[in-house]
């Protein structure tokens, strides 16, 4: 509408089906039309170039990673029985202590170069430079819960399947669990999650793809940071490795470096990231229309 001419050709891809892996999405246009992204070797998607505030001082974050994604079943099985019986092998009761088991574990704090980074400058901008990881995250609010995430696994149960009647003890019982993992540590991920739940429940994987990291660097890197300054004057860029997922992950079979880059200027007291997925999911115009100028700003100057 501006009738500009960025100094790049930018190719814009509406993707479905992220929200199930991108099966039917990226993953579909990236293997059957390759040739729509001759050419690009950087992509910038969601989840990225969001405010965060620590105290009174505000930061952006920079998404230049992304966890893996490991959608398992557990799968418990016994012996079928009559709901009145004294029985010890119900695989409602086996699948139970396995999904307690996973789901209170306590994963350690593992940093990747990104993770490293961020720690380094949040400590910078909370003065608390000394701190460990896990302590800086916890400053900043409302983010704390989604930050956190992203230095360690993460293992959350997200459905269950069992029986038919009231009254019969089913031979069978499944659970899923919303594994995300730190790039690179999938097999020993998985190894441990066996280990918790024991060998009398099995683990299949329903689903999986891979974990991301680019520099936090580069030319693009710099033309974000500085769009950014140029609508928020003096406010730090902190790089970020995302706890979720997004269709870069799809994107990066062909080599194309993928970042998260949707602008929002938020309210100190918004829980973002807490909503995603909720009831009421949402962001204040005002944040879309910062974001819409940063967005416009860097396509005219990268």
């Amino acid at each position: 509408r501006a009738g500009e001419q960025p100094d790049r050709d930018i190719v814009l891809a509406f993707f479905a089906d992220e929200e199930n892996g991108g099966i039917e999405g990226s993953s579909l246009v990236v293997r059957d039309r390759p040739e729509w992204f001759a050419g690009a070797n950087e992509a910038i998607s969601e989840v990225g170039g969001y405010s965060i505030h620590v105290g009174e001082r505000r930061a952006y974050l920079l998404q230049v990673g992304e966890k893996a994604l490991v959608w398992i079943r557990l799968v418990a099985t016994g012996r079928a029985a009559h709901g009145s019986s004294v029985h010890d092998d119900n695989a409602v009761t086996r699948l139970g202590e396995a999904v307690v088991a996973l789901g209170r574990t306590e994963w350690p704090v593992h940093l990747t170069d990104t993770t490293r980074e961020f720690t380094r400058m949040l400590g910078e901008l909370t003065g608390a430079a000394g701190d460990d990881a896990d302590s800086l995250a916890r400053r900043t609010g409302p983010a704390a819960g989604f930050l956190r995430s992203t230095l360690r696994t993460t293992t959350n149960p997200t459905g269950l399947t069992a029986g038919y009647k009231h009254n019969v003890i089913p031979d069978r019982a499944e659970a899923l669990i919303d594994v995300r993992v730190l790039p690179g540590t999938e097999d020993a991920a998985l190894a441990d999650i066996q280990r918790i739940v024991g060998d009398d429940v099995a683990v299949d994987v329903v689903h999986s793809d891979i974990g991301l990291e680019v520099p936090f660097a580069g030319d693009l890197i710099d033309a974000m940071v500085a769009a950014l300054a140029r609508h928020d004057p003096g406010v730090p860029v902190i790089p970020y490795l995302m706890g979720g997922g997004t269709d870069n992950k799809a994107l990066a079979s062909l080599g194309i470096a993928g970042y998260g880059f949707a602008p929002l200027r938020l309210p100190a007291d918004l829980d973002f990231t807490g909503m995603f997925h909720g009831v009421d999911e949402r962001v204040p115009v005002e944040s879309l229309v910062f974001g819409q100028r940063v967005l416009g700003d860097l396509l005219r100057t990268c």
